[in-house]
């Protein structure tokens, strides 16, 4: 497979409909599914209000491309599903859980532009209805046949499912007239594995796992855990609906206004960072920084400018 190399010349200044004979240029490579190197001269990607730097960022490369950038994986390696595991850990040990769009108000619609915007150019993290969507979009781009369905996370605290709505999003993927659970959008309690709906135990680097049917009024099945180094019996994770699918991304909204507003959300009151490690895990708040390594926690209090250290050395984020 060959490489498309292209020339051009770009006054940023030039109205966007000058630039149709470039787009429709990057749309013919779009179609032939083959790489591209551009070499642009005179055209700062810096500067705001650029549609090319916008075409190019989102709409000239396919999820597929940038995802596997995002997380180290080769363009020429065939994603199936024996080596979903592969995704899915590079995937959690490269791409961090996070609410800091939300503190900060940089939240922004849910649709397929600006989760790859967010997550896949900008590096960023973010949380279950982002990450799992963005990973939806890349299994459904390589083939598989993948559907995004809404769940309820069970309080450990409070011994109950929450109660202001179903904001959790995961992922179920069909393979050889069966149905898994795939999820990389529940902080450090990943599976890092598919996960059949049969009550079949799966292990994993992180634990053990497993989906039980359990009708109740939030679901039909739920996802059990025994995470590594941590849980000694099963515990809830989530219930989700195995037949109310999301049709449509922009339903998402709702669960991002409920996480930002409601008074009950985990996410809208203090930063938290955190993703796995091959040997543990890393979690970065405003007050302390946390690393499980091999069974063995060590635990800092930090200040906001040992914060924003952290966040970069360990999660590549500013």
């Amino acid at each position: 497979m060959g490489y498309i190399v292209v020339y051009i010349t770009i006054n940023v200044c030039t109205p966007y409909v000058k630039h149709w004979d470039f787009i429709n240029s990057l749309n013919r490579w779009k179609k032939s599914r083959k790489p591209l190197t551009l070499m642009l001269k005179g055209c700062n990607l810096r500067m705001g209000n650029n549609p090319i730097k916008d075409y190019l960022n989102i709409g000239g490369v396919d999820v597929n491309t940038l995802f596997r950038k995002r997380i180290g994986l080769s363009e020429n390696d065939k994603i199936t599903f024996e080596t979903l595991e592969t995704v899915l850990e590079h995937m959690a040990y490269q791409i961090p859980f996070e609410n800091l769009s939300i503190l900060k108000n940089h939240h922004k619609d849910l649709n397929k532009t600006n989760l790859i915007n967010k997550v896949l150019v900008k590096n960023e993290g973010g949380l279950c209805y982002e990450l799992n969507t963005i990973l939806y979009y890349f299994l459904k781009e390589n083939g598989f046949n993948v559907r995004l369905v809404r769940g309820v996370v069970f309080n450990h605290q409070l011994q109950r499912y929450n109660d202001f709505g179903r904001t959790h999003v995961t992922i179920l993927i069909e393979h050889e007239n069966q149905t898994y659970l795939v999820d990389t959008g529940f902080g450090g309690n990943l599976p890092l594995k598919p996960v059949p709906l049969t009550g079949e135990v799966v292990s994993s680097n992180n634990g053990e796992f497993r989906v039980m049917k359990e009708e109740s009024t939030y679901g039909d099945y739920v996802l059990e855990m025994k995470i590594k180094n941590r849980d000694s019996d099963w515990k809830k994770g989530f219930t989700f609906d195995s037949t109310n699918y999301v049709e449509d991304v922009s339903e998402l909204n709702e669960i991002q206004s409920i996480i930002i507003e409601h008074p009950e959300s985990p996410f809208n009151k203090k930063p938290l960072v955190t993703k796995l490690t091959r040997n543990g895990n890393l979690i970065l708040t405003d007050t302390s920084f946390t690393e499980w390594k091999d069974g063995n926690v060590m635990k800092e209090e930090i200040d906001q400018v040992t914060f924003n250290k952290l966040l970069k050395q360990h999660f590549g984020m500013e």
